[in-house]
């Protein structure tokens, strides 16, 4: 079976770091992979409360074996 894990959006940010690190990609190569500039990469990374979640989630799939997919919001009766 599958695990599945939630991860917050600060979260996203910190795993796209990690993996990306872990595959030993610079900045620079990651924006070249992605088709972006590299200040992209950083905010990605490093500013999480920007809105670059389909970047992170593009950054984690690459250079990790792990799919993203979400969001997922949760809708209960008050």
């Amino acid at each position: 079976m599958k695990s599945v894990t939630y991860v917050s959006e600060h979260e996203l940010a910190a795993l796209a770091k990690k993996y990306r690190l872990a595959a030993g990609i610079t900045k620079v190569a990651a924006a070249r992979d992605m088709g972006i500039k590299p200040p992209s990469i950083h905010h990605a990374e490093e500013s999480p409360d920007q809105s670059f979640t389909k970047l992170r989630c593009r950054m984690i799939e690459a250079y990790s074996n792990l799919k993203v997919s979400g969001p997922l919001f949760r809708i209960e009766e008050k």
